[in-house]
């Protein structure tokens, strides 16, 4: 492979732009949030991006190197092609199903993380097990990313792909370090930009290539290889809606799509944010689709790639910048690869700054550092950072897929956050006995349902389950979904079978050890009701409280839908000053 010096180029260029947006962006709101507020101002941007940023930054979340690549290869692999393509459809249809159900309670409520419904209702240790899974997603997601971004710059200039990962897991983690949610958003408008334009300019000079057949008749005749479009085999359609519903659902429950949700400017902003990105989403999985397609319909030993065919060398995973490269002219390349290598950070600054405002807002200050102060709470960021980068970087050197790590990231946030997220938001009732149940069911079946790209052989063998060539037998069950409504369920059932046991008097309310329905007035449980009270949330009012003899709870809230959501609180006017 020649070494591509106007790739180089573009790459340099592109990064000191994005760079240069990022240092920009965070000088200009440098001196965001009051004093003893700038963690939160980081995280959630002040809470006033608007509409034309907050559905960019929104968009560009989901649209980096792990969708464009990813869909790009899913439709050029041979066996699956476009009807296994379901990234597109499915996570747009879960931005629509998040703006409608689930972005205004969480925004109207004040919320700075996604964890902080669980801390409010189930308290700081289900807060802690479910940061678990939310992290692993995010780590997942920011891998794939690298992965691509590796493979992008391995194509351009020749380097082992190795290598290329790690230098673009330092250029990126670097990146994130630039600032906060300002500096993340303002980046994301010029990467998609730039990923818009790079793409949608190359692919009519790709289709026009000598060695390149009319996709039309690859679509449905088997050319070079199979049919580009794909088929669902009859013994396969029930892990396909199992993989579409885990796409879709498992979409919702992320701390980065939630965060644009919580630094909108109002409720109804964050559902509209929602509805711009999903046609955003869409439309940009157009180009990577095409791309894809012709990948398919090339006849490689026609071309500077020569035989064999990118699948023969185990390269579909760089297909999208394989086709830029050898497809197209230099000088539309030169915009293509550059602008492609610039974008795909788009996501992982979004994942490793989401990541490290969980943990610093709800590991470490709420669970462990209360009185931290807000300083502290900024460093301790910016050290996660650094960790969880490299954490991710590990993850992109040991998978071998980008579109299996997608799927990765999304089983656990889909089979263990996504029915808490249900309960906690639309259950009444539920409490922390069902969600801890749950939780682990959900796991259980999850695990014991074996997993492939971890060599992982399954405990349960479903109905239709097959060895594959590596002799790991592959569920057809769709047992993902399985698990999240046992997950579900479990919840509710368990929940209200310990409100009943304690409150009917079964069970002595000193065995409530969580405090979960008898011990309602404990210290934790004021923690709780405190962690929605006055300005959105603000870390400092996170110390325990004891409340005055002539106050109610409801007294104490300012944030009325706050304090509707948690309206089953005891009158504490009645209560000991602890």
């Amino acid at each position: 492979m020649p070494f591509h010096v106007e790739g180089l180029v573009a790459i340099v260029v592109f990064y000191l732009a994005i760079l240069a947006v990022g240092i920009w962006a965070a000088w200009k709101t440098k001196n965001t949030g009051s004093e003893g507020d700038r963690s939160e101002a980081i995280i959630v941007g002040g809470r006033d991006i608007g509409l034309l940023v907050g559905g960019f930054t929104m968009t560009a979340t989901w649209v980096g190197g792990g969708y464009i690549n990813g869909t790009a290869e899913a439709v050029y692999v041979p066996g699956y092609g476009l009807a296994w393509a379901q990234a597109p459809i499915g996570y747009a249809l879960s931005l629509i199903v998040g703006g409608l159900f689930f972005a205004k309670p969480m925004r109207s409520r004040g919320y700075v993380t996604m964890l902080d419904p669980f801390q409010q209702i189930y308290g700081k240790r289900m807060g802690g097990l479910l940061f678990i899974p939310a992290l692993m997603g995010e780590m997942f997601w920011a891998a794939a990313i690298f992965s691509a971004l590796g493979a992008t710059i391995s194509v351009i200039i020749d380097i082992n792909i190795n290598i290329s990962v790690i230098i673009s897991a330092l250029i990126a983690t670097m990146y994130t370090l630039v600032g906060g949610l300002y500096s993340v958003a303002y980046t994301d408008v010029v990467q998609l930009f730039c990923i818009f334009l790079g793409l949608w300019i190359s692919v009519p000079f790709a289709m026009s290539h000598p060695a390149v057949t009319n996709i039309g008749l690859t679509a449905v005749q088997e050319v070079y290889q199979a049919p580009w479009l794909g088929s669902i085999n009859s013994l396969d359609i029930y892990t396909w809606l199992d993989n579409f519903l885990l796409l879709t659902l498992g979409g919702i429950p992320w701390q980065a799509y939630f965060q644009r949700v919580l630094s909108s400017s109002s409720a109804t902003y964050a559902q509209v944010l929602s509805f711009l990105a999903a046609f955003g989403c869409f439309v940009m999985a157009l180009p990577a689709i095409l791309i894809g397609a012709i990948g398919a319909s090339t006849a490689w030993n026609e071309t500077d790639y020569g035989p064999p065919d990118p699948m023969t060398k185990k390269e579909a995973d760089m297909i999208l910048p394989i086709v830029l490269q050898y497809l197209c002219p230099v000088y539309i390349s030169f915009f293509g690869l550059g602008a492609v290598s610039a974008a795909v950070m788009s996501s992982a600054d979004s994942s490793i700054l989401s990541a490290s405002s969980m943990f610093a807002r709800n590991i470490y200050q709420l669970s462990f550092r209360q009185n931290a102060s807000d300083r502290e709470i900024v460093w301790v960021m910016r050290i996660t950072i650094f960790l969880f980068g490299a954490s991710a970087t590990a993850m992109a050197l040991l998978a071998s897929s980008v579109y299996g790590l997608w799927y990765l990231s999304s089983d656990l946030v889909y089979i263990i956050i996504f029915p808490q997220l249900l309960c906690v938001l639309f259950i009444k009732g539920t409490n922390t006995y069902g969600a801890i149940a749950g939780y682990f069911f959900g796991l259980l079946l999850r695990i014991t349902g074996g997993e492939p790209y971890l060599y992982l052989q399954p405990l349960i063998y479903y109905p239709g389950c097959y060895p594959d060539e590596n002799n790991i037998y592959v569920q057809r069950f769709p047992f993902k979904t399985l698990a999240m409504l046992t997950s579900f369920f479990t919840n509710i059932i368990v929940s209200y079978l310990a409100k009943y046991l304690f409150e009917s008097g079964t069970l002595p309310p000193k065995l409530d050890f969580l405090d979960a329905v008898v011990s309602r007035y404990s210290r934790e449980h004021m923690d709780k009701a405190t962690l929605v009270k006055s300005d959105n949330i603000v870390l400092n009012e996170l110390a325990p409280v004891n409340p005055r003899h002539s106050l109610t709870l409801s007294s104490t809230f300012t944030n009325k839908e706050a304090f509707n959501y948690v309206d089953s609180s005891p009158d504490l006017s009645n209560t000991e000053d602890n």
